[in-house]
């Protein structure tokens, strides 16, 4: 029976490696796709139209990747470390959604001067997810 626990335990470790190594190649082949089409059309290719375009595509194409394999990764957790991460991403979309609105309401009754960046909100959607995961750890450690 011990033998078996072990072959279970090295079969999730196994597939949690592979999960996390999938999702990490994805992002960051997404993060770069991201980087060339935000900033290649200035420098690089002078807005040629298609060019941009295909870019466009192919960072739409390795973000699916991205969205599909953080899929396969949450589903390859076990049911703790399933909760931590849900628990994270709806106190994330919370706060995004609550304060990218006010953000933005801000500025349409001129109580601030600048257009809001959607920057600003991601930068706190992810402290809100990484907050969300070290709260969720040291709540079930």
């Amino acid at each position: 029976m011990n033998k078996l626990k072990q072959m279970n335990a090295d079969q999730y470790k196994d597939r949690n490696y592979q999960n996390t190594r999938s999702l990490r190649n994805w992002t960051m082949a997404w993060t770069l796709s991201m980087a060339i089409a935000a900033f290649a059309p200035k420098y690089l290719w002078d807005f040629n139209m298609i060019i941009s375009m295909v870019a466009i595509i192919i960072s739409l194409v390795f973000g699916v990747g991205m969205l599909l394999s953080n899929r396969r990764y949450l589903r390859g957790l076990d049911e703790m470390q399933q909760r931590i991460m849900f628990d994270a991403m709806g106190l994330s979309l919370g706060v995004g959604l609550v304060l990218g609105l006010t953000y933005d309401l801000l500025e349409d009754i001129k109580l601030i001067s600048f257009q809001p960046e959607i920057a600003h909100l991601v930068i706190i959607m992810c402290l809100t997810y990484l907050g969300g995961i070290i709260a969720g750890h040291r709540k079930f450690q």
